[in-house]
């Protein structure tokens, strides 16, 4: 399951067990509407809180898999300009020895 659907249900089903709490609950309309807009509010803090940790997270994947990145571009760049200086070196040789020499 991906972490978006289970974030999804755990944000929706925060939202009705708070939403039937207030409503069950016997107190006044005013005194209901009131707790409805503090859970309201209360919901939107903890899902900025949440969604930016995940983007931290997200942003720290990011640049963990970025460097991995780089380091392996330069690890096979690096030999591959060996090999290229290697190839020259010996086309070099075998041309000058007018192709008697093996590789």
């Amino acid at each position: 399951m991906s972490t978006g659907k289970v974030i999804t249900g755990i944000v929706a089903g925060m939202a009705a067990g708070a939403v039937l709490g207030i409503l069950m609950a016997p107190d006044k309309g005013s005194e209901t509407r009131k707790k409805i807009a503090k859970t309201g509010t209360d919901l939107k803090e903890s899902m900025k809180s949440k969604l930016s940790s995940l983007i931290d997270d997200v942003v720290d994947e990011y640049e963990n898999v970025k460097g991995k990145v780089e380091d392996q571009y330069t690890s096979i760049k690096g030999k591959t300009e060996d090999l290229v200086e290697e190839g020259k070196e010996k086309y070099a040789s075998y041309s000058t020895d007018g192709g008697q020499k093996n590789f």
